[in-house]
Order: C-alpha cells, then structure tokens, then sequence
C-alpha cells in the first residue's frame, strides 16, 4: 500500500471534488496530477463536517450528499483515515496555541501521522507550522 503524501482539508475536497477556481495553483497542480500523488488523505471528520454544511444549508453540492462522499472518497484516488486512538494521541502533541477546532486539529494529527503535507488554505493551520502545507 502506497503511503499518502499529501491530505486534504475539508475545503479543499469539496474545491477539488466541484471543480472550484478557489484552488492555489499549486494545489490544482498537485491534484491534477493524482497518478504520482495518490492516495490522497481524507479524514473520517472531514465527511462529518461535510455531512453538516450541507445540513445546514451552508454549501451546496452538485450531487445527493451519499454520492457525493462515496465519490469523493474513493479508492484508490482517496484513502481515508479513521479516527485511531495514534490520531487522537497526535492532537496532544500539537503545538501550545493551536486553534481548538476539533475538526481541524484531527485533520492536522491525522497528516502529521502520515508525514503528509496538508492541502489547506487555512491560515490558523498554515501560520501554526504545526504540520508541511501547500
């Protein structure tokens, strides 16, 4: 099994899976070439988070929220991480002050594990250091 070089923050997944513009250059260029990237990390929380802005009203996908994810998350494009009691150990290892989003603090421990290098736009994750971003 391939190790996975690179993960996916929640935004970015959608991005990816809809084709957003809202991409960096870098990140579409990562993306793109998936036969040398893959597998690509995905969260468990990731699908949960997804699960609750489509609830509540604050995305809207272009098709039915099952499809979507089981798209979105399969292999061997996508490998998903379960929430493990190494991913749940990592998130105390975070460096003091880091943001306390649940969702983004699995996502960081999970691509630490990994030594994977994050797809993020956020900007608390990327001014953290806490893991490799692109």
């Amino acid at each position: 099994m391939p190790p996975i070089k690179f993960f996916l923050d929640t935004h970015v997944l959608i991005w990816w899976m809809e084709q957003s513009p809202e991409l960096t250059p870098q990140q579409a260029i990562c993306l793109g070439d998936y036969e040398k990237n893959k597998p690509f990390g995905v969260s468990d929380i990731t699908l949960a988070e997804i699960g609750c802005l489509v609830a509540a009203g604050r995305i809207h996908l272009a098709r039915d929220l099952k499809t979507w994810l089981q798209q979105a998350t399969a292999a061997p494009l996508v490998r998903l991480q379960r929430l493990t009691p190494a991913v749940i150990a990592e998130i105390a290892n975070l460096p003091e002050g880091f943001h306390r989003d649940p969702a983004d603090r699995i996502i960081v421990a999970s691509a630490r594990l990994e030594n994977a290098t994050l797809l993020t736009c956020d900007r608390k994750i990327i001014d953290s250091g806490a893991v490799a971003t692109l």
